[in-house]
């Protein structure tokens, strides 16, 4: 679906960097071992490699670099990984809060101070609109800054680049206020009265509670995303993990292999020193919970009246299993490995929906009072300009840790690249390692034929 064709619908302008005329990058006519596309940590992580090995390259990134961090966050966003965790290749977190969870803004200053660090060959504004494979070998790029040839290409502009909005959002009555939550800011940007966000998953669960810790009147409808507390026997939960193993396990060792791919990450916050996300607490607290959305229909004279799966209890439920079962692992890991930690009560829901038979599944968005849909629903890969055969029929490019069938062309920054680990900036250090070793290996032959 094309949102910006609905006029109710927000979604956010692509960012652009100051754009220089073209000729000043000198890129025009260039012929290159490596073009890096994409200036994000992904893409400035394979560039520290390169450079290392000598290996002439380019970055190109159509905005400015790692400007998602900026431009697609709300202003209390936070990570929910811990600091210690924020390491790229020969680059890690110094603060003093290394348990903490640094905040957007402290995010992007960290990762804009990294490109000077090494040297990065980083050309910003400089959007890459068509790639090709040449008859005589390599790769021919058409960018706003001119077309240059190159002998191997790595994309790495990550997996998540439109927002997804569904067709129903357009039965929604134009004076619903909606946007992605990729453009959500604020409690403040949004209009009085009560907010429904659509997803709960990890934006979605702590935009709702945002609103929420604002004294905004939220209805949530939820999804299948699984939770996992944020600490649990001393420690946080993620340390344990990492210590486990869990974020260092290939797909393919995975029940359901490549399907992992579409599954949703765990829902937890860094918020305030980090805590769980408790959305039974939430419901206690006055927060409405509404199970999975299933329709929009229009209100005569106005309005619209949406209706839920019978799905609160089972969602909420299936949640904290997942989180329950991660404690049983955790337990079985401190047993195996004899750690002295502490025991920790498990979880009792503090709130219980109604019964599926009995829940209220209808909401009647102008007698509830809703001005504003939040729609927390996620992002849908756009490889359109990458017009080489390497993707599947639902537009995914098909890889082996980045390395596609096309010889000398590359995807790095996707999640689930190759292990849970690659959506975090310690995994993706650990992808650009191997596959910088696969494109530095090429360049050699390339160079000694």
């Amino acid at each position: 679906m094309n949102a910006a064709a609905n006029p109710t619908v927000s979604t956010a302008a692509t960012p652009t960097a100051s754009a220089a005329p073209a000729a000043e990058h000198g890129l025009d006519g260039r012929h290159l071992p490596v073009v890096v596309v994409g200036g994000g940590q992904a893409g400035l992580s394979m560039s520290w490699h390169l450079v290392r090995a000598g290996v002439e390259h380019v970055v190109l990134e159509r905005a400015a670099a790692c400007h998602d961090w900026a431009d697609r966050r709300w202003d209390a966003f936070t990570l929910v990984t811990p600091n210690w965790q924020c390491q790229l290749p020969g680059y890690a977190y110094d603060g003093d809060d290394p348990d903490g969870f640094m905040t957007r803004d402290e995010v992007h200053a960290w990762l804009r101070r990294y490109p000077a660090t090494f040297g990065a060959p980083l050309h910003e504004g400089v959007a890459v609109t068509s790639l090709r494979e040449r008859p005589s070998g390599g790769f021919a790029l058409v960018t706003t800054a001119g077309q240059l040839t190159a002998d191997q290409v790595v994309v790495a502009t990550g997996g998540y680049h439109r927002p997804v909005l569904p067709a129903v959002s357009y039965r929604l009555p134009d004076d619903v206020v909606q946007l992605h939550s990729a453009d959500y800011r604020s409690p403040q940007a949004l209009p009085d009265g009560a907010v429904l966000v659509i997803g709960s998953g990890q934006s979605g669960a702590q935009i709702a509670e945002d609103l929420h810790l604002a004294g905004r009147e939220v209805h949530l409808a939820l999804g299948s995303a699984p939770r996992v507390a944020r600490r649990y026997r001393g420690r946080d939960c993620v340390a344990w993990l990492h210590d486990m193993g869990v974020y260092d396990v290939g797909i393919e060792a995975h029940a359901g292999g490549l399907s992992k791919r579409e599954s949703t990450n765990h829902y937890v916050t860094g918020r305030d020193g980090g805590r769980d996300i408790d959305l039974r607490a939430f419901a206690r607290d006055g927060m409405h919970l509404h199970g999975r959305l299933e329709s929009v229909t229009p209100a005569p004279g106005g309005g619209a009246h949406l209706r839920f799966a019978r799905t609160t209890a089972a969602s909420l439920d299936a949640a904290d299993a997942v989180a329950e079962s991660i404690k049983d692992d955790i337990d079985r890991w401190i047993a195996r490995q004899g750690i002295d930690a502490p025991l920790e009560a498990r979880y009792v829901p503090v709130w219980q929906p109604p019964a599926p038979q009995d829940e209220d599944v209808d909401l009647d968005l102008r007698a509830a009072g809703v001005s504003a849909v939040v729609w927390a629903v996620g992002f849908r890969a756009d490889f359109r300009w990458v017009q080489v055969g390497v993707f599947d029929g639902t537009g995914a490019p098909t890889h082996r840790r980045g390395v596609t069938a096309v010889p000398g062309l590359h995807f790095l920054g996707l999640p689930w690249l190759h292990t849970w680990g690659s959506g975090r900036f310690a995994g993706v250090a650990r992808d650009a390692a191997h596959l910088a070793d696969v494109v530095v290996q090429r360049a050699v032959r390339s160079r000694a034929a």
